[in-house]
């Protein structure tokens, strides 16, 4: 049953999910306050938010062949989501929080997306992630076998955007109001297994993005001065915490 679920959840619906995501995370890709994308590169309506990425000739017999790819690339995002997928239903050993976990990563992979894109967090998915991972995990404690606390959930979310708000406030150039946003949904995902997995999870966020950094500086003088993408560290940093906290729990 164990190899099963964890099967599932990483082909299934991973994989499947993963599939879907680059034509809205093209649509999303745009700055503020520009309205979501609702055609191709080549000027041919998208339809809908969901499915390939891809444009079919209208001008060809049925069957239509694709005419052009645009967006992300299918295999790595497929394959990014089905091991983050598997790998969280084997921490969740079966317990009931693992099905909330499993169903937040695509909506974070999504964001991860678009944060590299176009470094923005869009609110239309880090604000309802939060309060569907809040309540997700207020369902999953009340059935039998939930191994955390909706209480420290909570707790958690609110003191991790604390201290992103903080953080964002004292140096509005080195952060972006997305991220305070989702620290609020990791937040909750980390607090749920306790305060050692919140800290383990919210350090790993900042060392993953300090280890970029890094790289950048190593490149050579123009890497000091490049902006990167920050969420896609922290939601990393979070992944990694909640395994570890599924597994110890």
């Amino acid at each position: 049953m164990g190899l099963f679920v964890i099967t599932a959840a990483a082909v299934a619906y991973g994989v499947a999910a993963g599939l879907l995501l680059p034509r809205a995370a093209y649509r999303l890709s745009v700055e503020p306050d520009a309205a979501w994308r609702d055609r191709c590169p080549e000027g041919h309506p998208i339809p809908g938010w969901l499915g390939l990425p891809h444009c079919r000739d209208a001008g060809h017999a049925a069957p239509a062949r694709p005419r052009h790819v645009y967006g992300v690339g299918l295999g790595w995002a497929a394959g990014i989501a089905g091991v983050v997928c598997g790998g969280l239903a084997w921490a969740g050993g079966g317990r009931p929080e693992g099905v909330v976990f499993v169903a937040a990563v695509p909506v974070l992979l999504l964001l991860g997306i678009v944060d590299l894109a176009v470094q923005r967090l869009p609110d239309v998915l880090t604000l309802p992630l939060a309060g569907a991972l809040a309540a997700g995990l207020g369902g999953a404690a009340l059935v039998p076998g939930a191994g955390g606390s909706w209480t420290g959930a909570l707790i958690g979310g609110g003191a991790l955007a604390g201290a992103y708000l903080l953080l964002y406030l004292i140096n509005p150039a080195g952060l972006g109001f997305g991220d305070v946003k989702l620290a609020l949904a990791l937040g909750v995902t980390l607090g749920w297994y306790g305060w050692g997995v919140w800290a383990a999870g919210a350090f790993l966020g900042f060392l993953y993005g300090a280890l970029y950094g890094l790289a950048l500086v190593l490149r050579g003088p123009g890497g000091r001065r490049t902006a990167f993408a920050f969420g896609p560290f922290m939601a990393a940093g979070a992944l990694t915490g909640v395994l570890l906290g599924g597994f110890g729990a």
